[in-house]
């Protein structure tokens, strides 16, 4: 039997009730990308149930192009998040059984954002001065600072409204693992202050034409008590780890790890790991709606990947064997209509297929820890502190 955990990251489903605590009042990544767009053609999706969910939560605010099917292939529900934040660790952590409040440390708008000792103590362990230093967008700041970061090979640090301390380096001038190196200082130096990811951000390049690469590196804060991961590792089940997952769980737990660079390569990980014999836990994350196209607030791009994972999983789904069980869900929004450039605080959707057997209205679920509860009990662990199973064996 294998368990497959797919993080369609970013994609939410609408305003969560707290919303308006975020700014996020008014979100809803899916239903703006299709009125934006012209409407989502998901067929795959569809039939699995995706315009089945948006009809039990608040304003039924529906998925154009994508209706209700009549008798979903999956189980279907959302899922709001309970830790505070709008992050990719807070939203993964807590599906893998954890809750965060008070939540991680963030930087406040400014000037300079970071506390000045944190900055100089970087910068004289790293031998290299360090600029930026605000609240920007990655592109942004890259396109603003890359010339003189590149002229004087010095760091790009900076953060977003996540708790992360973000390092942009030109990998032309200096080395990647230099890059690395200086990231790990950086996680070392933020443990203090509960910060949730050091990330390094490499580019490469000449003025007018960077381009950042796919190096990234995620350096997370280590969880404070046992994932999903650990549990299962620990009663001698696999887990494998697909695209950033092993950096997001701080390695814990894993059997065997891919660091795929986008979702294209993430999905044909997925389907190697699908091979492995004997039973397994597949936690992957599909980066490419996230990263390319709601943080640079491109809706067509985004549902062009969206069509993208629903061709996928029109040929994985038959793959798909008595005993397995695929999950969807998102890690938080990032809806590419709205203001800004970070996450958006929504449900999640949250998609349950196991073959043969008829989907069932799931409802909402209050907390993402729900999954890590369903996994223990589909691999027969004890229960877990948090967490209800929606799984019935």
């Amino acid at each position: 039997m294998k368990t497959v955990l797919i993080v369609l990251d970013s994609v939410g489903i609408g305003e969560a009730p707290d919303a308006a605590d975020y700014g996020d009042s008014g979100s809803a990544t899916l239903q703006h990308i299709g009125e934006t767009t012209g409407g989502l053609e998901l067929p795959t999706l569809q039939q699995m149930g995706l315009g089945n969910i948006p009809t039990i939560l608040p304003g039924n605010h529906p998925i154009p192009g994508c209706p209700p099917a009549k008798t979903p292939l999956a189980s279907h529900g959302a899922m709001q998040e309970m830790s505070q934040g709008k992050d990719t660790i807070t939203g993964h952590w807590e599906m893998a059984g954890l809750e965060l409040n008070p939540g991680f440390h963030l930087f406040q708008e400014k000037d300079p954002v970071f506390p000045p000792e944190l900055i100089a103590t970087f910068e004289q362990r790293t031998g290299r001065k360090a600029i930026g230093l605000k609240h920007a967008s990655g592109i942004g700041i890259m396109e603003e600072l890359g010339e003189e970061a590149t002229r004087s090979a010095c760091w790009i640090c900076y953060t977003s409204a996540d708790s992360v301390f973000q390092i942009e380096a030109n990998i032309d001038v200096i080395p990647l693992e230099e890059l690395y190196a200086a990231c790990k200082i950086a996680r070392e130096l933020c443990n203090p202050l509960k910060i949730g990811r050091v990330i390094a951000r490499p580019f490469r390049g000449k003025p007018g034409a960077f381009e950042r690469t796919e190096e990234r590196r995620d350096y997370a804060f280590a969880p404070e008590e046992p994932l999903i991961t650990e549990r299962l590792s620990a009663a001698s089940i696999p887990v494998y780890a697909v695209g950033k997952i092993e950096d997001i769980v701080a390695h814990r737990g894993l059997a065997e790890s891919i660091h795929s660079p986008n979702t294209e390569a993430s999905q044909k990980v997925v389907e190697q790991f699908m091979q492995k014999e004997g039973d397994g836990f597949i936690f992957a994350n599909f980066i490419d709606f996230d990263m390319l196209y709601g943080h640079r607030r491109d809706p067509q791009g985004y549902a062009a990947a969206l069509r993208q994972t629903d061709r996928w999983l029109e040929s994985f789904l038959p793959t798909l064997g008595t005993g397995d069980v695929l999950i969807l869900t998102a890690d938080h929004g990032n809806d590419p209509t709205f203001k800004g450039t970070d996450h958006t605080r929504e449900f999640v959707p949250l998609l349950v297929y196991r073959p043969g057997r008829p989907g069932e209205n799931l409802g909402i679920r209050r907390g993402f820890f729900d999954i890590a509860q369903s996994i223990a009990t589909l691999f027969n662990l004890a229960p877990l502190p948090r967490g209800k199973s929606f799984i019935r064996k």
